[in-house]
């Protein structure tokens, strides 16, 4: 059986990607005077849009990994920047038989390297890049996510999470990345108080990188 993820020309592009990413964030991060929590997510966007802030090879395997255990064949991902994450998650969705990968960057310059990354995976034919604002992008989907990955600005993850619950199923899965960032504040608490009270979820934080929190969903939303 032929692993998207370990052939060409994904395997090359993510190599080039990821070394790019740990040559160039520590600098690109300096230069902006590290992560502008109080500016808007536009002015962010702008600040940071030779930033990579991708998810790393550990992390991004294991994005691969659970979108084949789930057999996810419709994904949503908050927060493409230069599209690591989506290559990895386009991967699953190919060997699980196809579908389509839902994605949206609000940075246009981040985007347009996006789709370039995608076509030179082959990966493109599966991902739907939506371009602004998560909050208004993602409010229509063609069907049920399997999978939701939340990798944007985490101040407005539970924002986007309440967008998308209309169009979550009993047993989608949602990942959370960087939940243990640490940004002088705990920008991801009212998203994680938010799975725990509601009673719609169960979720486990995973030691990886800066903290995944992994959630099921136990309802179906009203669109679901």
């Amino acid at each position: 059986m032929t692993i998207t993820l370990t052939t060409e020309p994904v395997s090359t592009v993510l190599q080039t990607l990821l070394t790019a990413e740990q040559e160039g964030d520590p600098a690109a991060f300096e230069a902006v005077g590290g992560f502008p929590m109080d500016a808007d997510a536009a002015e962010r966007a702008e600040l940071l849009k030779n930033v990579y802030m991708s998810v790393s090879r550990t992390g991004g395997e294991l994005l691969y990994l659970l979108a084949r255990a789930v057999g996810a064949r419709t994904v949503v991902e908050y927060g493409t920047s230069f599209g690591v994450s989506t290559i990895y998650l386009a991967s699953a969705v190919r060997d699980n038989g196809g579908g389509t990968v839902i994605t949206t960057e609000l940075q246009p310059d981040k985007a347009a390297a996006a789709q370039r990354h995608f076509k030179s995976a082959g990966i493109g034919d599966l991902v739907d890049l939506r371009i602004g604002d998560a909050r208004d992008t993602l409010a229509q989907l063609p069907a049920p996510a399997d999978l939701v990955l939340l990798d944007g600005w985490p101040d407005l993850a539970l924002a986007v999470l309440r967008v998308l619950e209309p169009h979550l199923r009993a047993g989608t899965l949602i990942l959370v990345d960087d939940v243990n960032l640490d940004l002088g504040r705990d920008v991801h608490g009212p998203l994680r108080e938010h799975l725990a009270a509601s009673g719609d979820y169960l979720s486990v934080t995973l030691p990886i990188g800066d903290g995944i929190e992994a959630c099921v969903r136990l309802t179906d939303g009203a669109k679901g």
